[in-house]
């Protein structure tokens, strides 16, 4: 009897000697590892059987069991990278864990919301759906009170997983603009000459396209609010360009600056109806916090900086040495660093 019960004891470690080899055994996974697709609402076993398919997996039912005991048959849906050394162990907890393969999406401050669409359906791995073919679409799948979806969507880098939607990605960063939106509007100076954040996202735009320098922003910002406290027109070329639209071949002439659109500050006064670029905080908290003085024109130099005049005069002769005498160097925008 005693005999009996210890060759059972024997057999037993002998077994589970040979479950845990099977399970810290690597996968049969070639060099480069496996990339593979969790769908929504598969389960664990199911997973298991497409990787045995595949080769990948010899003993899918005992894996199933060691997750069982585990408590690990809870899995997440995605994409997963399983890299050669991989064993049975590491391939359940990365699936109860969600260990999914994630991408980055970057969307930059200046462009528009066609640009950034394009960017967010071009995402690789990103799904396509109706509501995100143009920017009216998006606009009202969002639930956009907002006459347009231009400036809504804040430009930063966005991390996802494989299989999310165009809407669920712009939704995200739609919902990141009207926070960043609304923590600047409650550190705004007084007196502004607008009401509402809608009216400061629009002139966070316009900073925004005026300049990539940050360190001129609050005061650009500083000759947009005095103009309007004054009652000038904007003038800023990025109004008239936006509203050109297709037209618009790159070369802005004198004729542009006349042609009526609802977006020519040159021609309009105040604010244009919407925004004409993806603000970032920092333009947008200039928008709020303008730069104290008295000038009321600036006028790019040609090395990615503005001069700034507080006098019509001083302007035509700022405009004389750096826009009507250009170096054959002349940029608009700043050199960046190496």
């Amino acid at each position: 009897m005693l005999g009996g019960v210890l060759l059972l004891v024997i057999a037993s470690g002998v077994a589970f000697l040979g479950v845990q080899k099977s399970l810290v055994r690597p996968l049969a996974l070639e060099e480069g590892g496996l990339r593979f697709q969790v769908e929504t609402g598969s389960n664990l076993s199911r997973v298991l059987r497409d990787l045995q398919e595949e080769g990948v997996v010899r003993w899918p039912r005992l894996v199933l069991l060691y997750a069982y005991w585990r408590e690990q048959t809870a899995i997440h849906a995605g994409e997963y990278l399983l890299p050669k050394g991989t064993n049975a162990m590491d391939l359940v907890g990365r699936l109860h864990r969600g260990d999914v393969t994630r991408y980055r999406l970057t969307l930059v401050e200046g462009w528009t919301a066609r640009q950034a669409l394009e960017q967010i359906r071009a995402g690789r791995n990103i799904v396509k759906t109706d509501d995100g073919k143009s920017a009216e679409s998006a606009a009202e799948a969002l639930g956009l009170e907002a006459p347009s979806l231009e400036g809504w969507i804040f430009p930063d880098t966005y991390i996802y997983r494989s299989g999310t939607t165009d809407i669920e990605l712009l939704k995200q960063a739609h919902e990141r603009m009207r926070l960043v939106l609304q923590e600047e509007w409650q550190q705004r100076s007084d007196p502004l000459p607008f009401d509402t954040p809608e009216e400061a996202l629009i002139l966070a735009s316009l900073i925004e396209k005026e300049t990539g320098q940050p360190s001129e922003r609050d005061e650009i910002a500083g000759v947009f609010v005095r103009r309007l406290q004054r009652g000038m027109r904007l003038q800023t070329d990025p109004t008239v360009i936006y509203g050109l639209g297709e037209e618009f071949d790159g070369d802005l002439r004198r004729s542009h600056l006349r042609q009526p659109t609802p977006y020519n500050t040159y021609v309009i006064k105040g604010l244009p109806p919407t925004p004409i670029a993806l603000p970032g905080r920092e333009a947008i908290r200039a928008a709020l916090n303008p730069k104290d003085g008295d000038s009321l024109f600036f006028v790019a130099k040609g090395n990615g900086y503005h001069h700034f005049s507080a006098t019509l005069d001083e302007h035509n002769r700022a405009v004389r040495e750096y826009q009507l005498k250009r170096r054959a160097d002349y940029r608009s925008s700043p050199e960046r660093e190496k």
